[in-house]
């Protein structure tokens, strides 16, 4: 316990962190009042914790217990302070006009993605407008950043989760201030609008030139790496091949497109060296200011300058802050890197975005630095020989590289893969050896002659670094495709209960922040993930909309309806650990389908029939719908009694319930599992009618 005196300071941000979680686990949205009570009752604990006379362990409880208050307290301000107007479904297309703040990141069926502020939606009221739309556009380059336009469009509430405990746009969407998705019917026409506010108009000449800049990089360096350099630079990957995403996935080397911790640290850290070493070259000056002190104040404009540059996308947003801390301890005179710095830098950006905790890339970043910053404390320090041959300092700083690079991906990969796992369940077998490659080429030369480029492009004389940086993204591009391409690339992991993420995220901070042997009671834990037991997988899943079923036969999901709501079929599938059939060959082997209509055949897996219209279906077609399964999914709203004796799923279940998984339990009895009951009555909650649940 005496070798914690300098760590208990450590577990603020995690009690802080679990407040943050506690609020967002919640079926119910708590009271104004509630959240207010508690930030009181958090300050009376830490008032008491210092005045008081009590013993360590004392205020130890009382402060973590203030600062887990004052999570949930913030989490709720935050969800106050972005509420806003959500569109309902609308019946038909609607014109809608605004101005285009910025391009999307493409989606998984294709087509370009633009984020308009309307200034109008045909049969909303203004109070009623989303204040940010995110609209797909159908074969149609986006236009810019700044421009105004009408489009006539298909506009709904943000979607749910494609399955229960999955993924939930809808939230991600509501911190984000998008309050409605549409699919553009036409191409955007250009419209004359008022002015906007100035706080937009600067949004949006900011994004009009990094969309600039990324069209320059394009036209510099070829769609085949410039696409991949646009991402590393402006965080938007509209310009990237579609198959050099998927290697990108399957080798684990996706992270190299987000803009996160890595980059900023290449950027800052190039900036950081280059400015010490010309202070340094320059002894007038060098005798006069602390060198260290001045390149830590041009690396965090370098970061803040990228931070720009990339959009302040979430992850970019919290790589800033770290990176930010660093520098600040380095002009202040304390360690960079620390696992101080980090639990400053990790409230920093939980009291600005406490949804933060809910997100993939702020458990796996954090968690990895964590884990990094843990392993250089206990890195032995190997004693430097004086007047060794060169040839010998040479084969030893070569072997200390590459242990230390084998260590670094070790653990950083041991850290993030539980979240991987959980989230993405998708298992890279030879991410270790393809970042192990693609890390050096991208710290020494990718990253820093990009960086160069990107800063001279403007001026037109960013050719020569960025044909440098296009050979860097030209060996990782061929690394990912390696990887990516070998047999047993990727394996599908199921998802684990949900207590198992908690434990292992809370296992994997004990191992790092506590010191001494003791800390390894955590490993259990931290592989809770790995270890924890999967239930079987449901038998069947319907989408929200009841216009898709997918069945479980064997270690395959077959879908009804292969063209249809295939990405939320593939995402239940792969959250079991099951691969979706890709065409319609294994149905037609199981079902006897049509145009509107599915029934089981002799060798179905589920006795589940479905009517996908929207019409209501007449009397025939029902009765022989009934007839032919004691499970009917039927997308329209029926009455439960309309097939007597059998259960029926239609659209006032899914208006209420969204999607849904079913289990058949020994006895035979079915029990459902919907979305929007684990997702509860929150603000961001709306179901596949537009009303919240």
């Amino acid at each position: 316990m005496a070798d914690q005196v300098d760590r208990w300071s450590l577990w603020t941000p995690v009690a802080f962190g679990l407040g943050c979680a506690a609020y967002f686990t919640l079926d119910r949205e708590p009271l104004s009042l509630v959240a207010k009570g508690l930030l009181v009752l958090a300050i009376v604990l830490l008032v008491a914790a210092r005045r008081l006379n009590l013993s360590r362990a004392g205020a130890l409880v009382l402060v973590l217990t203030a600062f887990a208050l004052a999570g949930f307290s913030t989490a709720k301000f935050r969800t106050q302070a972005v509420s806003g107007p959500v569109a309902p479904a609308l019946a038909g297309p609607v014109q809608a006009a605004g101005w285009v703040v910025d391009v999307a990141n493409p989606g998984q069926g294709g087509g370009s993605r633009v984020v308009i502020a309307p200034t109008h939606i045909e049969g909303l009221p203004a109070e009623a407008t989303p204040s940010r739309l995110r609209v797909t556009l159908r074969a149609t380059s986006p236009p810019e950043p700044g421009t105004a336009v009408q489009v006539l469009a298909l506009i709904n509430p943000p979607p749910p989760p494609a399955s229960p405990g999955g993924y939930d746009f809808a939230r991600d969407a509501y911190f984000e201030s998008i309050g409605g998705v549409g699919f553009a019917l036409r191409p955007p026409e250009v419209v004359e609008l008022p002015a906007p506010p100035g706080r937009l108009a600067l949004e949006m000449r900011i994004n009009a030139a990094r969309w600039t800049l990324a069209k320059k990089i394009v036209a510099s360096m070829g769609e085949e790496t410039g696409g991949l350099a646009a991402a590393m630079v402006i965080g938007n990957q509209a310009f990237i091949p579609r198959e050099q995403i998927e290697h990108m996935r399957a080798s684990g080397l996706a992270h190299l497109i987000a803009i996160s911790g890595l980059h900023m640290a290449i950027v800052g850290g190039f900036v950081f060296t280059a400015v010490r070493a010309g202070v340094a070259a320059w002894p007038w000056l060098a005798l006069r200011v602390s060198s260290k002190k001045v390149a830590a104040l041009a690396g965090l404009a370098a970061v803040g300058c990228y931070l720009v540059v990339s959009g302040a996308p979430a992850p970019a947003e919290r790589a800033a802050i770290t990176a930010s801390v660093a520098f600040a301890a380095v002009i202040f005179d304390r360690r960079a890197i620390s696992l101080h710095g980090l639990a400053l830098a990790a409230l920093i950006v939980m009291l600005i975005h406490p949804e933060a905790v809910t997100e993939p890339g702020f458990q796996m970043s954090f968690s990895a630095t964590a884990a990094l910053v843990a392993l250089a404390e206990v890195w032995p320090r190997a004693i430097r020989e004086i007047s060794a041959p060169w040839p010998i300092r040479l084969a030893q700083t070569a072997m200390t590289w590459l242990a230390a690079s084998l260590a670094a991906s070790f653990v950083a990969g041991m850290a993030t893969g539980p979240f991987a796992l959980q989230h993405f369940n998708r298992m890279a077998t030879y991410g270790l050896a393809a970042n192990l490659a693609a890390s050096p080429i991208s710290s020494f030369l990718m990253m820093p002659s990009l960086a160069v480029g990107a800063a001279l492009t403007p001026l037109g004389l960013g050719d020569i670094p960025l044909m440098v940086s296009g050979w860097g993204i030209g060996a990782i591009a061929s690394v990912a495709k390696f990887a990516a391409e070998a047999p047993g690339a990727n394996l599908l992991i199921p998802s684990a209960p949900a207590w198992a993420l908690p434990s292992a995220f809370l296992g994997i901070l004990w191992m790092c922040l506590w010191r001494g042997a003791i800390r390894w009671i955590g490993l259990p834990f931290a592989l809770a993930v790995s270890l924890a037991p999967r239930p079987d997988p449901p038998v069947l899943w319907v989408a929200a909309d009841g216009a898709q079923v997918a069945v479980r036969q064997g270690e395959q999901a077959v879908l009804l309806r292969p063209d249809v709501k295939r990405f939320g079929a593939e995402r239940w599938a792969q959250r079991h650990g099951l691969g979706a059939t890709p065409d319609a060959g294994p149905r037609d082997a199981l079902y006897d389908c049509d145009r509107w209509t599915c029934r089981p055949g002799e060798n179905s897996p589920a006795p589940v029939a479905a009517y996908w219209s929207r019409k209501a279906p007449d009397a025939d077609t029902l009765a022989a719908l009934c007839a032919s399964a004691e499970l009917i999914v039927i997308r329209p709203s029926l009455p439960a009694h309309a097939c007597p004796g059998k259960i029926i799923l239609s659209g006032s279940d899914f208006e209420r319930g969204g999607s849904v998984e079913l289990r058949r339990s020994r006895d035979g009895v079915w029990r459902a599992q919907w979305a929007q009951d684990l997702r509860g009555r929150r603000p961001w909650s709306w179901g596949p009618s537009g009303n919240v649940e």
